[in-house]
C-alpha cells in the first residue's frame, strides 16, 4: 500500500498549499484594505490641513493634490484589493467544486499525470516498503524482496473528502476516501527456509479505504503548518491475487497464506491508524505527533451464552480471540472449552491503548475444528471512548456475523466482559508502596492502592526485578434475598425453587431452603465463603425446582468478584441466564486483604 501514499500525500499537500495561499492572501487583503482606508483619509485632506500637520520647511508651496489624483490613488488600491479577493474566491471555488462534484476535477487531472507519478514513485515505494516486509516476514520464509515494482496504468480515484475538527490541540485534519482497482506489476522474490526461491507476482489489487492527513501545528509562516501526518484511517477492502511466475503456489503448503498474512500485517502495522507517518515541512521538533501509547485496557473474558452450534454431532468447542489492533503478535487467545455452548472462561488480558477516541476492542468467538480451520461463531466490539477511565464496566455484547456489514439479524449468542481502562498518568492517583519497576495489570494497580481501607502486605523478596502476583484473600458474604418472575416448572404453573451457591475455584457450595409453590420466592439467607484468590474466582448461583423424585434446572447467574472487591459492598438485581424469565436479588459484601507474592 506504500505506493498509494506518495500520490495521496502529493495531492493533499497541493490542496493544503492552496488553502494556505488563500489564508495568506486574505491576511494581505485585510492589510491592504486598512492601508487603502488610511490613504483615503489622507486624500481627503486639503492643502491647508496638511500645512497645519507639517512644518512649513517640510511642505513645498508647489505641492497640490488635484481631485483626479486623489481618486486615482484610491481606486488603485481598491483595484489591487479586489483582484486579490477575486483570486482567493476562485481558489476557494475550486476546492468546493472538488467536493461537490465528487472530486471529478481532481480525478481527471490525476489520470493525466498518473504515468509520471508511476515512474517517479515506484523506486521510492520499493525502497520504503521492503524494510517493512522484512519486519513482518514469517518464520517459513527467509526473505522477501522486490525484483519488479510498477503501479500499472490505472490511476486511483478519490470518491470523497471531508475536513474534521481537530479539537483543542489545533490543526487541520482531512480525510480522503480512495478507490483503486489497479493493474500493477509487482514481483516478489521469495526465499523459503528450505532454500526454494519463488518469484511471486502480486496482481489484481482491489482497495477501498480512507486516508487521514493531519496538518499540524498551525503556524503564522507559509505554508501555515509545520508538519503533515498521514495514515490509513480505515481499510474497507484489500484484495489481491498471488501467482508464482512459471509455477504453482500450492506446490509448497503454507507459503501462499504466509505471504498474504505478511502483506496484510505490513499494511496494518506500518500505516493503519493510529500509526501515522510524520513529514516535517518547517524545521522543528514534531516527536509529539508520533504514535505513543496512552494507556492500558484490562479485559476479563468472563463467559458466553447461547452460542450458535457449528457442529453436526455434539456441541461447538468455543474459544475467543481478542484484540485492539489486528496484528498477530498483539492478539490474545482464550482457552478452548470443549463441547459447550455456554462456556465460562474467566480469563484476564491486558492491551496497550494508543488512541482511546477511535480504537475498539474486538472479540471474536470461534469453534475449534482441530486440524481444520476454525469456524467463526460471531463477533462483537466495544468502543474505548465509551469507557470511563478508572472504572470497571460490566457488559454483555450480542454477537454478529460481521462488524462492518450487518447482513442478518440472526441471534448468535452473547459474550460477557469486564473492562477497565487506565490512561497513563492516572496511576499517580493510586497509593503505590512499591516504586520499583514491577509488572502488574491495571486492575492489580487499583487493588494495590488499598481499596476500601485494605492494607497491603508483601510476602517474600521485594526485588523490583521480579513480577508479583496479586492474591486477594478474604471472606465473601452472599445474601440471597429473593427471586422474581421465575418460569413455571410444574403442571400447576408453579415451582418449588431453591438456590445452590458455589465458588468456582474451590468448589465450596451452600444451599438455600426450598420455597414451595412460588414464582417470586423470598429467602433472605446469608452464606460466607473463604476466598483464596478473589481476583480469579467466580460466584455461581444455580436455581433449581425441587421435586419429590428429583430436581429440575431452572437457570443460573454467574458473577465475578471484581465489583465487590472494588466497591466493598453492593445490592443488585441480575437476570437469570438460560431461563425464559426471572431475576435474582443479591447482596454481596467483601472483607479482604491483598497479598503480593513473587512469581
Amino acid at each position: 500500500m506504500g505506493f498509494v501514499l506518495g500520490l495521496v500525500l502529493g495531492v493533499a499537500v497541493g490542496l493544503l498549499l492552496i488553502v494556505g495561499f488563500v489564508k495568506s492572501e486574505n491576511a494581505r487583503s485585510k492589510r491592504r484594505i486598512e492601508l487603502a482606508a488610511t490613504v483615503a483619509a489622507f486624500s481627503r485632506l486639503k492643502v491647508e490641513d496638511t500645512r497645519k500637520i507639517l512644518p512649513a520647511e517640510f511642505y513645498p508651496s508647489w505641492v497640490v493634490f488635484t481631485q483626479r489624483q486623489k481618486l486615482s490613488l484610491i481606486f488603485g488600491y481598491l483595484l489591487a484589493v479586489i483582484m486579490r479577493v477575486f483570486v482567493c474566491l476562485v481558489l476557494i471555488l475550486i476546492l468546493v467544486s472538488c467536493s461537490l462534484l465528487q472530486l471529478t476535477w481532481l480525478n481527471k487531472h490525476l489520470t493525466k499525470i498518473w504515468p509520471y507519478v508511476n515512474e517517479a514513485a515506484s523506486e521510492l515505494i520499493k525502497a520504503s516498503v521492503e524494510p517493512v516486509l522484512e519486519q513482518y516476514t514469517p518464520v517459513i520464509l527467509s526473505s522477501m524482496k522486490f525484483s519488479k515494482f510498477t503501479l500499472g496504468t490505472v490511476a486511483p480515484q478519490f470518491t470523497g473528502v471531508s475536513i474534521l475538527e481537530e479539537g483543542k490541540e489545533g490543526g487541520i485534519t482531512m480525510e480522503l476516501e480512495m478507490n483503486w482497482d489497479g493493474n500493477p506489476s509487482i514481483i516478489l522474490d521469495i526465499k523459503t527456509r528450505l532454500g526454494v526461491a519463488l518469484p511471486v507476482q502480486v496482481k489484481n489489487i482491489g482497495f477501498t479505504g480512507v486516508f487521514r492527513l493531519i496538518f499540524k501545528p498551525l503556524v503564522d509562516e507559509f505554508p501555515c503548518f509545520g508538519a503533515v501526518s498521514y495514515s490509513l484511517r480505515e481499510k474497507k477492502k484489500l484484495d489481491f491475487t498471488l501467482k508464482v511466475v512459471g509455477g504453482d503456489m500450492s506446490a509448497i503448503p503454507g507459503v501462499s497464506s504466509a505471504i498474504e498474512d505478511t502483506i496484510r500485517d505490513a499494511v496494518e502495522g506500518s500505516i493503519t491508524w493510529p500509526v501515522r507517518k510524520v513529514i516535517p515541512i518547517l524545521p522543528g521538533d514534531y516527536s509529539d505527533l508520533e504514535l505513543k501509547p496512552v494507556g492500558t485496557l484490562e479485559v476479563k473474558l468472563v463467559q458466553a451464552k447461547e452460542l450458535t452450534n457449528k457442529d453436526l454431532i455434539g456441541k461447538s468447542d468455543p474459544y475467543a480471540i481478542l484484540y485492539i489492533r489486528p496484528l498477530r503478535d498483539l492478539m490474545k487467545k482464550s482457552k478452548i472449552i470443549n463441547n459447550e455452548l455456554n462456556p465460562i472462561w474467566n480469563e484476564h488480558f491486558e492491551f496497550i491503548v494508543e488512541d482511546a477516541s477511535t480504537q475498539n476492542l474486538v472479540v471474536k468467538i470461534y469453534d475449534d475444528e482441530g486440524l481444520q480451520a476454525s469456524e467463526l461463531i460471531g463477533c462483537a466490539h466495544v468502543r474505548l471512548k465509551d469507557l470511563q477511565p478508572g472504572k470497571v464496566k460490566d457488559v454483555w455484547l450480542k454477537l454478529v456475523k460481521d462488524l462492518e456489514v450487518q447482513r442478518d439479524n440472526k441471534y448468535r449468542g452473547e459474550v460477557h466482559l469486564e473492562l477497565l481502562y487506565c490512561p497513563y498518568g492516572m496511576e499517580n492517583s493510586f497509593t503505590n508502596p512499591f516504586k520499583r519497576e514491577v509488572t502488574m495489570t491495571s486492575l492489580e494497580k487499583v487493588l494495590k492502592s488499598g481499596v476500601n481501607g485494605v492494607e497491603v502486605i508483601e510476602n517474600g523478596n521485594a526485588s523490583g526485578s521480579k513480577k508479583k502476583d496479586v492474591i486477594v484473600r478474604g471472606v465473601l458474604s452472599v445474601t440471597v434475598i429473593s427471586a422474581e418472575d421465575l418460569p413455571p416448572a410444574d403442571l400447576m404453573g408453579k415451582a418449588d425453587p431453591y438456590v445452590i451457591v458455589t465458588m468456582k475455584k474451590s468448589g465450596m457450595k451452600n444451599k438455600t431452603r426450598v420455597v414451595n409453590e412460588n414464582l417470586n420466592p423470598v429467602w433472605n439467607q446469608t452464606f460466607d465463603f473463604v476466598v483464596e484468590d478473589g481476583l480469579h474466582d467466580m460466584l455461581i448461583l444455580e436455581i433449581w425446582d425441587h421435586d419429590t423424585f428429583g430436581k429440575d434446572y431452572m437457570g443460573r447467574c454467574i458473577l465475578t468478584l471484581t465489583r465487590v472487591i472494588l466497591e466493598g459492598e453492593y445490592k443488585d438485581t441480575f437476570n437469570i441466564e438460560e431461563a425464559k424469565s426471572g431475576r435474582l436479588n443479591l447482596h454481596l459484601k467483601w472483607m479482604a486483604q491483598p497479598i503480593y507474592r513473587d512469581s
